[in-house]
């Protein structure tokens, strides 16, 4: 078989992803956040870039009433006496009660620290109680090992192999702390964390206790009958007993854990205005950019002297062009994305959760003419401020379940049904699975009982028979 060399000739097309066109799509897909700090990168970085603080004047009136405003002397309004009489003789202020003005002091909260976490209120304890350097080392450990609920997420023997030290050493280390506040904190188990509360409490002694540290497994399981026969009470008796115990934390470290704030500054607003919804863009914070008039003079003036420079303010306006186009672009689209979310989801804006639509990326792209992959990168970590509230633009996107009425049914939707039957259910007889896709047909809705029972866990809805008051 013989070896030559050909050439030949063959036309195509691809999409070649430039560095600009990299940077449109980096640039689209970008949180509010993320977008300032690129920007005041590229502000920092490029010089030809710069914000435009002057977004009511013309340009041209800005420059030449910049070039005929005379040079002040920046010195000639300054009281020279009066600055520096402090350390002219001996200045003493006049102070008049009842002139003192808080409003100049910064805001308390800016004042406060981060809070406390249950971890530093534990070792702070810890460092206050009458231990060896040994069983301080236990302390940190154990306390170390304290999840977020206030429980002890190991076992003592595994302290022992920790720290190196019996489980004597260990016991007693861990007792005290389980005194330390919150009550109940390092517990096992909830039995153990209700067992110190209610020590500690004006309950101690009474049949309270008894029934909680003798009979728990009866609580537990909900066999009120046999712990009334028991205990030989009835059921009113029984039932202000039960009303005590809930009054106890089950999870003592969930008030040195709270959720942190999430603010949110939605990157779209949807007004109602005259019966029609209304779409603004929020540009708030942002900086508006503007390519240098002096840069650009500067690049006349070097084109026959310094031809590297030149080409180098030619590469950066390139630059700044771009992203200038990129950000008007960007915005562009989310507008037309939130257009025709009103669109799909009008029915959603006017009556609430219950009228949700299903809706797809597709649906969208098509609509407004752009590639699905440009919609999930526009309804990537965006925000949308409604008259319902402020949500994800993914919040709007959800399939649908089969219905009678010849529409599907968002998925959204069928959950806010659950909701409102569990919500509204007796007590003593709730809803099972079976029950509620028996009503959801009735209603048209044609669903499986797997996925109600999934939706009821998304839900964070305890099965019926969790539900259910037997007492």
């Amino acid at each position: 078989m013989a070896l030559e060399q050909r050439l030949n000739l063959k036309l195509s097309q691809r999409l070649v992803m430039t560095q600009s066109l990299q940077q449109a799509i980096r640039l689209l897909q970008m949180s509010r956040l993320e977008l300032q700090d690129e920007i005041q990168n590229e502000l920092l970085e490029n010089p030809v870039l710069e914000e435009n603080e002057y977004d009511n004047d013309p340009p041209g009136e800005r420059e030449s009433a910049g070039e005929e405003e005379p040079a002040h002397d920046p010195f000639e309004k300054i009281d020279i006496d009066a600055y520096f009489q402090d350390y002219l003789g001996d200045y003493q202020p006049n102070y008049q009660p009842g002139t003192y003005d808080f409003s100049d002091q910064p805001p308390f909260e800016n004042l406060v620290t981060k809070p406390e976490s249950l971890h530093d209120h534990l070792e702070r304890q810890l460092g206050l109680a009458p231990l060896s350097p040994a069983g301080y080392e236990i302390g940190i450990a154990i306390i170390g090992n304290i999840n977020e609920d206030g429980y002890l997420s190991c076992s003592l023997e595994d302290i022992c192999t920790l720290t190196e030290a019996s489980l004597e050493e260990v016991t007693a280390v861990w007792q005290m702390i389980r005194e330390f506040d919150p009550r109940g904190v390092a517990a096992r188990n909830l039995r153990e964390c209700l067992e110190i509360q209610i020590a500690f409490s004006e309950w101690c002694g009474s049949d309270v206790e008894t029934m909680l540290l003798d009979h728990f497994d009866l609580i537990a399981k909900q066999k009120y009958r046999e712990l009334m026969a028991v205990l030989n009470i009835d059921k009113d008796q029984l039932k202000d007993y039960l009303k005590v115990i809930q009054t106890f934390e089950p999870k003592p470290g969930r008030a040195f854990a709270p959720m942190p704030p999430q603010y949110v500054q939605p990157d779209v607003y949807i007004v109602k205005v005259d019966g029609e919804y209304v779409i603004q863009l929020n540009d708030e914070g942002m900086p508006r950019l503007q390519v240098s008039h002096g840069y650009q003079r500067m690049m006349e003036q070097l084109k026959g002297q310094d031809k590297e420079g030149a080409n180098y303010i030619k590469e950066k306006f390139k630059n700044a062009m771009w992203l200038i186009k990129s950000l008007d672009q960007r915005n562009r689209t989310i507008y037309k994305v939130a257009e025709s979310l009103v669109r799909h989801q009008r029915d959603f804006f006017e009556h609430g959760l219950e009228h949700m639509r299903p809706l797809v990326l597709r649906e969208i792209a098509e609509d407004i003419g752009m590639h699905e992959s440009t919609v999930s990168r526009v309804v990537n970590n965006k925000f949308v401020h409604t008259p319902r509230g402020v949500f994800e633009l993914k919040f709007f996107f959800r399939s649908g379940i089969t219905s009678s009425m010849g529409e599907d049914v968002s998925s959204l939707a069928v959950k806010e049904k659950i909701r409102k039957l569990a919500a509204e259910e007796s007590p003593s007889h709730p809803y099972s699975d079976a029950a509620l896709v028996k009503i959801l047909t009735r209603e048209g809705i044609h669903i499986a009982r797997r996925t109600v029972a999934k939706y009821r866990e998304e839900l964070g809805i305890p099965s019926s028979s969790k539900r259910k008051r037997k007492l």
